[in-house]
């Protein structure tokens, strides 16, 4: 992908922090280095931005983002806490621990960072340069790997270079990482369990819970594909309301998905009708994916027809999410 983008190389210190938290603000893409290796950060809530940033990674399925955070206070207004998943928080924060927890009734978060789903993954990182430019930005950070997706995860501003360079505004040189590999994963749900090892050990969760951390067991790694955090698959997120995909027509009843600024036969048949991008953009599609898909479902439409979207960049994405959409109450 050559989007012609001039991605600017700045050495971390107070004017690059400045820098970065403007670029955020204004829905751009910002790589910099966390103490497990380095992000590409896009502003929690804008869900343009997060599409973006699928698209700079070539990301090939709205997986769900950890959501980097300044302090507790601000973890606690994006997710609801339980008294073990506040003890690893108070523990491990800042440090190289993700919990993913269920979302809070406000959660700023856009749903396409969260795949769709009613939990939300959460960590305040260590590093100072992140933690530095989350302050300043005043909000919540999506971070994945700043890498292509599949590569190897970058642990010097060379690597992300080398991989971003002319597909993001903004890279902040803080030298080499100190981890080297991704946070572990904790789901804080009835019982804590392991989603994914990481920076932190197993032994040292435990010691804090008092207890054993469940492993995810195989049957969730293998539904559908669909991750419930980074790291881990499983159930998607469903419409209770069939979902017909390509739809070339509508049948009375229906609502209709569109896409585009192409009609379907007999779309005046819609019970409502919400255009994903009415220019066919596939960046504004995504954005606009699962907040529709729930608008939609609450309609108490019969189905909702889903127009043909491409399935070239972010359409394959896109289109994978609406397949598993439409079979999941199946």
């Amino acid at each position: 992908m050559d989007t012609g983008l001039k991605t600017l190389i700045l050495p971390a210190g107070a004017a690059a922090t400045a820098t970065a938290a403007g670029v955020l603000a204004e829905g751009g893409l910002v790589a910099f280095p966390t103490e497990t290796v380095y992000g590409l950060g896009a502003d929690a809530g804008n869900a343009g931005a997060i599409a973006r940033l699928y698209q700079a990674k070539g990301r090939p399925a709205f997986n769900p983002l950890i959501a980097h955070v300044a302090d507790l206070a601000c973890a606690r207004r994006i997710a609801l806490f339980d008294g073990q998943a506040l003890r690893l928080a108070e523990a491990f924060w800042p440090g190289p621990l993700t919990l993913v927890l269920p979302r809070a009734l406000s959660c700023p978060v856009a749903e396409l960072a969260t795949a769709g789903l009613d939990t939300v993954a959460i960590r305040i990182p260590a590093h100072k340069v992140a933690r530095d430019i989350i302050k300043a930005f005043g909000g919540a950070v999506v971070a994945p790997s700043a890498n292509i997706s599949g590569h190897v995860s970058p642990t010097t501003a060379e690597h992300v270079n080398g991989d971003l360079a002319g597909r993001i505004d903004l890279i902040i040189d803080g030298g080499p990482v100190e981890v080297g590999v991704e946070s572990t994963i904790v789901g804080c749900f009835s019982d804590p369990t392991l989603l994914r090892p990481g920076g932190l050990t197993r032994a040292e969760i435990e010691r804090v819970l008092g207890h054993p951390v469940l492993q995810a067991p195989p049957d969730l790694e293998g539904d559908g594909g669909q991750p419930i955090a980074p790291g881990m698959l499983a159930s998607h997120y469903a419409p209770k309301t069939p979902v017909r995909l390509n739809a070339s027509d509508v049948h009375v009843g229906e609502a209709l998905l569109a896409f585009g600024p192409a009609k379907v036969a007999r779309a005046e048949l819609a019970s409502v009708v919400m255009n994903l991008s009415e220019h066919g953009d596939l960046a504004e599609a995504a954005a606009n994916l699962f907040g529709y898909l729930r608008a939609l479902d609450k309609r108490n439409a019969d189905a909702i027809a889903v127009m043909p979207i491409p399935d070239d960049g972010l359409g394959e994405a896109i289109n994978d999410r609406l397949r598993r959409a439409a079979v999941g109450r199946n």
